[in-house]
Formats: C-alpha cells, structure tokens, sequence
C-alpha cells in the first residue's frame, strides 16, 4: 500500500484556487478540497447537518486544501515552499492572512475514501444534476441533464457555488448550435453542460495539463469528444474564433486580463460570463467590464460568491436592444 506525504493548507475560499495551484506546480499527484459550504448543497446535509461533520476537516470560513506528495526527501523545504508561494499570493490582493500549513502521511485506501465518500449526486439547477461516475443514478423526467463526473484528485465534485453559478447562467445562455468557450475549464463540467444543452460546437482551455488530462476523461465518459475540444492555454492568447458566448469560472485577479480576450473572441451581441469572484470584488469586476466595453446585464450572488452575465454591444447602437 503507497504510502503518501500529505500536505495541508487552511485558507479562506478565497485564495483556494491559487493555493490548488501552487499545490499542483510543487509537483503533488493530486489534490482535495475539503470546504462544508459544498455539503450545504446536499441533500442528505442541509445546514443542520453540516454541525455533524468534523471541525478538524471542515473548518468554518476556511478551506483545506491536501496536495499529495511521494518525495521523502525534501519536507521540511517542500513546506517552506508552500509557505513562502502563498505569503506571495498577498501581492495579488488575496486574503491569506491567518492560514496553516499541516503535515500527515497517508495512505491510498484513507486517501480515496476522504472524498469518495461524501460524492453523491447533486442538483445544481432546475434540469442538471451533476453525478459521480460510480453511482447509479436514473434522470427523474426527460428534461433533466445529468453529467456524470469523475472529479479524480485534482478537481472538485463540480457542486461549488461558483460552478453553481456558471451553470444557471449557461442554462439561461446557451442557444443550440452555438460557439461556447470555457476558459480555465478544470474538470470540464461547464464544457460538458453546454454541450448537453446542444452548443454546436465547445472549446475548453486550461493552462494546467492535469486539468486538460481529467476535462478529456470526463469529456469521454458523457460522450461528447465529437463536440468539445480541449487545449492547454494561457486563457486566450493565441485563440482565433468567433464565439456566441465565453465562460470563466476562475479567480477574480485573471478575469481582469481575460476581458479584453473575451471582448476579441466574441461575436457581437456575444456573452461573457464570469465567475469565481468573491463579494467584495463584484464592484471591482463591474468597473473592469464596463471600461472594456462590456455591457452588464446580470449579477447572481450565492453566499459569499458571484457571477456576472455581460454582453459585447453591437457596433452600431442604434441597434443594440
């Protein structure tokens, strides 16, 4: 049985992407969220059941994020590593003050069973439910769109308030036969949404080649290597198309540098939506997206998170509706 070095940062939600990130770079095998706002969202939790789960590894108004090491060699520096890349993460205007740094050994069989176990299927919306691929669950009426997820050990179980978010606005969005765009697709469950909801064609990009790897698997296992390609990329530099709509469900700080891409990419009267904002940048984001041309129409707050449903004018005004 592997035996596995496990490294655990305490943080507020803010910062959990980037610190899933600098995780992954340090060169961890994989990665695990624990966060009890994602088993407020379960049906067999609720709020009330959520004083049951262990406040040693679901910590209120933090996050703890487990990267997963083999070197034996280098822990005390490996440590130090963490340390001083999420002290940098202040120079990008997120909130770390007060997070912790833990060290454990586990093994394989405790490892899968940390996050395996709490992973049902879930309602994100009026029609989609979002399902572990080792559950056996059956659609309750023809209208209900069930994407079944291998989250594997990078990624979450797609039940987050801002892939909620992302999610109802795609929902409300995407017209059949459409051009979707997905930047910082991780799992690829908003490329997999759209194109169950008969986007003519998705493009899926992510900087991370863990992500592309596991966007690929989920891809294939919902049968839509036909209607979504993936890539690694640097949000959307170099990309040459044309897109009805743009999705980014990633950190406030690089959406900044996405919107004049998505302004490029997209057709006129085209989407953006934007999520992975925390409340108190939502007026920050609306100032960026406005002064890069961006017509706000929707703003959608769950608990401390928001997204952002913008639109590319038409050139001519007279004929902007």
């Amino acid at each position: 049985m592997t035996e596995w070095n496990e490294f655990s940062v305490w943080i507020n939600r803010e910062a959990a992407d980037a610190v899933s990130n600098i995780l992954l770079d340090l060169g961890s095998s994989g990665l695990s969220i624990n966060d009890r706002q994602d088993f407020a969202n379960l049906p067999e939790y609720g709020f009330d059941g959520l004083w049951a789960l262990d406040e040693s590894k679901f910590p209120e108004g933090q996050v703890v994020i487990k990267g997963y090491f083999h070197q034996e060699d280098r822990l005390d520096r490996l440590k130090q590593e963490i340390k001083d890349r999420v002290d940098k993460l202040k120079d990008f205007d997120l909130e770390v003050e007060n997070y912790q740094v833990h060290y454990a050994q586990v093994n394989d069989e405790d490892w899968a069973d940390t996050w395996k176990k709490y992973y049902h299927p879930v309602a994100i919306s009026h029609f989609i439910t979002i399902v572990p691929k080792w559950e056996d669950y059956q659609a309750q009426d023809g209208r209900e769109i069930t994407i079944s997820l291998d989250p594997g050990l990078a990624f979450g179980t797609g039940t987050h308030q801002t892939t909620q978010l992302s999610l109802q606005l795609l929902e409300q969005c995407v017209r059949k036969g459409q051009t979707v765009v997905d930047v910082g697709t991780g799992s690829g469950v908003l490329s997999i949404a759209s194109a169950y909801m008969q986007a003519g064609q998705v493009y899926a990009y992510d900087l991370d080649d863990i992500a592309v790897a596991s966007a690929k698997s989920n891809i294939a296992l919902n049968g839509f290597q036909n209607t979504i390609s993936v890539q690694a990329g640097d949000l959307l530099q170099g990309v040459d198309l044309e897109a009805d709509l743009v999705v980014a469900n990633i950190l406030a700080e690089i959406i900044g540098p996405l919107i004049p891409q998505a302004m490029r990419v997209l057709k006129e009267n085209g989407k953006f939506i934007s999520s992975g904002i925390i409340k108190e940048k939502k007026d920050h984001i609306i100032q960026c997206l406005e002064a890069g041309g961006f017509v706000v129409d929707q703003v959608n707050q769950m608990d401390d998170w928001v997204a952002i449903l913008a639109r590319k004018p038409f050139a001519d005004p007279g004929q902007d509706d």
